[in-house]
């Protein structure tokens, strides 16, 4: 490659022009016009966006955009000697305060964000759900028992997305909501494994409290078992006092609440008192001479109080 050609494809930068950059005024004019008053500030610098294109940079004062300058684009065709004014927009500066980065709703969303009246709309490729039916074992179009399936199927589907009459116990609709055919999606194996990687990070065996307790959920009375897949792990704690109450834990998970973990011992009673009913015990009204107790001159001869 030659070096006449390594120099075409150089990128050229325009020298500024000398028409548009003396153009302060009209720049400060047409930004002022487009900002309220009193918040340009003083001329930074004037930058050749093209032949014959200069951009006048001002500052900014209005409040709440620090860092951002006005930025007016000016002018003027070939030839011509006056400046036009091209386009006047406020721009951030290298240190401008500027709002954080969009990031849509699905990324934002956390859990506990939904609200009454709230709806949360999922993907038609969401990985945590996948076809709860398909139409692999549907029998031939020209079978006998297909039209008549097909015609029982239809008036039963209609039973359902009226919601006026429930299914018949036995027929195919409840039947197929029973095994959960109903449900245009379900949830597929990586939707399982999240939630139960997500329930065992909250009420997990690596928990603290399940480290301190004396035992886990699986020998718990307080523990609700579940059916399907999850039941092999998790199930719902229904101690009231626990602080996974209505919760669904994992079988190595544990707290103080055990129902095994410490028996209330039977409160102690008193012993039945003693009554002596044969017998009578005697009580001095003053101490007797010979208990040596009292010195005999301070004993009275006469009762106090009484004549």
């Amino acid at each position: 490659m030659s070096a006449a050609t390594t120099r075409s494809r150089t990128p050229r930068t325009p020298a500024p022009d000398r028409l548009c950059v003396e153009a302060v005024e009209l720049a400060r004019a047409a930004a002022e016009e487009a900002a309220f008053p009193g918040v340009v500030g003083a001329h930074v610098s004037a930058v050749a966006e093209g032949d014959r294109v200069v951009t006048h940079f001002f500052e900014s004062k209005e409040p709440g955009y620090r860092g951002w300058r006005w930025a007016v684009t000016v002018t003027r065709a070939s030839r011509a000697k006056n400046v036009t004014l091209d386009e006047t927009v406020l721009l951030p500066g290298e240190d401008a305060l500027l709002a954080p980065e969009w990031v849509p709703w699905s990324e934002r969303l956390r859990p506990g964000d939904m609200g009454p009246g709230d709806l949360l709309p999922t993907d038609a490729d969401d990985l945590r759900l996948e076809p709860g039916w398909s139409d692999e074992d549907a029998p031939p179009p020209n079978s006998v028992v297909s039209e008549e399936m097909a015609e029982l199927v239809e008036a039963e589907d209609a039973d359902v997305t009226d919601r006026v009459v429930v299914p018949a116990r036995g027929s195919i609709t409840s039947v197929a909501e029973e095994l959960g055919m109903r449900r245009r999606r379900v949830l597929s194996r990586y939707g399982l494994h999240s939630a139960a990687d997500r329930w065992d990070d909250s009420f997990g065996s690596k928990t603290p409290m399940a480290q301190a307790a004396p035992a886990s959920c699986l020998s718990c009375g307080f523990l609700v078992k579940i059916g399907g897949s999850l039941g092999q792990a998790f199930g719902v704690c229904a101690n009231e006092f626990g602080p996974a109450d209505g919760r669904l834990v994992s079988l190595s998970y544990g707290c103080g609440g055990h129902s095994e973990a410490a028996v209330m011992p039977k409160p102690l009673r008193p012993a039945p008192p003693v009554l002596d009913s044969m017998a009578s015990d005697e009580f001095l009204l003053r101490p007797a001479p010979d208990t040596g107790s009292v010195p005999p001159a301070d004993l009275q001869s006469e009762d106090l109080g009484h004549s």
